[in-house]
């Protein structure tokens, strides 16, 4: 229900304010076009102007580079010394939206496919109850309802790790299948359990030990940050913080102890591990830490499948035709999860094409400046407030801002920092609810955007505490 009115209340907000935009903007007289037909990149009220009437920012920045962009204007210096400048549309229309969401499900078959039939390889070798059994002692403890050696433990921990990795490819085939295992224990089809929102709300969290992406577009940039991992610490101390603030919120609900000592050892150990790792990563330059980070990440998949093999040669089971079957599940899955992600997708695109971010930016900067509070953070919050919608959007607000403002500005830095500190919360939930057909999603949604909220303001006090006087 929570679902239903957070959906509707996104299509009935956008609409308001593309309309009150349509009636006292004259610009705006194709705002609904923009918003149902309109395409990513497509362009309007191009015009010619006199670079003397420009601020001496874009000026300097077409000085250096024929080509500068500032949000939805972009500029083009010509060779007459005229600028050409148009609006360019941020994010696509409902049609073009709805035909993304489909790409994506299709793309996603073939990795649903690998993954999935490599997963029924190892649960049929008996790999997943063995993982149980080694991480059973503390899952036990926070998955209370969940039996001993469940396979969906093993899976669970699969999914942690990829997380961890920053390997969404397979992050996604696990976590459906985790939760898929769980719905076999659910006496409610239609409302999730326990355990699938304790899993949800961790799995959105987002921690993430190396968030090579950022690292690599603060590199990739112009001009380029001139230490593009100055962030990775911030990160990860961001997105632990709302990890823990996830799995403190459900454990409060659940009445779940989490100073149970077994509980408090496993955390305590993971949080030491990542520490010393955080240590050597740190005394790495910015092409050490991605070299590691891919070799990491990369060789583990790879280790995972040779593991599964040769646990399946030692069981003597079929191995390709429990690869096949696992694989047709892959892709029976990747097609059901279409119609949840079709209409989350639509509802996010009405909100960016009708310009709902900008007022509540606007908005935001109107009053901390009229508090006199420091104001350099409103720049960097985009970002923070498409994350939970959209990660190819927060991805490209993070790169707008960091083009704008400078990659090592305030506000690139934290756009970079919010970029890593959590999950896309609505995709999240369109996709692994929509794959195991749950309706009722109780406080899922209330809990992950409440800590995402912990990730946000933690990433504002981080960013403030490492680069405030830079």
């Amino acid at each position: 229900m929570a679902l239903s009115r957070i959906w509707s209340a996104f299509i009935l907000i956008a609409f308001i304010v593309a309309f009150i935009k349509f009636v006292t903007i004259p610009e705006k007289k194709d705002i609904f076009t923009e918003m149902v037909t309109g395409k990513q990149g497509d362009t309007s009220l191009t015009k010619v102007v006199d670079s003397a009437t420009l601020s001496p920012v874009i000026i300097a920045a077409l000085n250096k580079n024929s080509t500068y962009k500032n949000g939805k204007n972009k500029y083009i210096k010509q060779a007459d010394g005229k600028v050409l400048t148009y609006k360019e549309q941020a994010a696509a229309g409902v049609i073009a939206t709805c035909d993304s969401a489909v790409t994506i499900c299709f793309n996603l078959i073939g990795v649903m496919a690998l993954f999935m039939g490599f997963l029924t390889i190892a649960e049929k070798a008996g790999g997943m109850r063995l993982l149980a059994k080694i991480i059973g002692p503390f899952f036990s403890k926070l998955f209370p309802e969940v039996p001993q050696n469940h396979p969906s433990i093993g899976y669970m921990m699969m999914n942690f790790s990829a997380n961890l990795l920053n390997l969404d490819n397979a992050a996604t085939p696990f976590g459906i299948k985790t939760m898929e295992s769980l719905q076999e224990l659910n006496p409610e089809k239609e409302k999730a359990t326990n355990a699938q929102l304790m899993f949800l709300c961790l799995h959105a969290a987002g921690l993430t030990l190396v968030p090579i992406t950022i690292i690599a577009a603060r590199a990739s940039v112009k001009p380029a940050a001139a230490s593009p991992t100055d962030i990775f610490v911030p990160c990860m101390i961001a997105t632990f913080v709302a990890t823990m603030a996830a799995m403190i919120m459900v454990a409060i609900k659940q009445k779940i102890n989490l100073l149970q000592p077994i509980i408090l050892g496993w955390v305590l150990g993971a949080t030491g591990l990542i520490t010393l790792l955080v240590c050597y990563l740190k005394s790495l330059n910015t092409d050490g830490v991605q070299h590691f980070s891919k070799l990491l990440s990369n060789g583990l998949i790879l280790i995972i499948f040779v593991a599964i093999i040769v646990g399946a040669l030692y069981k003597k089971i079929d191995i390709f035709n429990a690869f096949v079957d696992g694989a047709k599940g892959g892709f029976e899955t990747a097609v059901k999860i279409i119609p949840y992600l079709v209409g989350m997708l639509v509802a996010i695109s009405l909100l960016r094409t009708s310009g709902t971010f900008e007022v509540i930016i606007a908005g935001m900067k109107s009053v901390f400046g009229a508090l006199g509070a420091d104001t350099r953070f409103v720049d960097g919050l985009p970002t923070a407030l498409i994350k939970p919608l959209s990660g190819g959007g927060a991805r490209g607000m993070m790169i707008d801002t960091m083009n704008i403002h400078g990659a090592d500005s305030f506000a690139g830095r934290l756009a970079s920092i919010l970029q890593g500190s959590s999950d896309t919360t609505f995709y999240v939930v369109a996709v692994y609810f929509g794959a195991v057909g749950i309706k009722n999603t109780r406080y899922a949604i209330s809990t992950m955007l409440i800590a995402d909220l912990v990730g946000i303001i933690t990433s504002i006090l981080l960013c403030y505490l490492f680069f405030g006087n830079a």
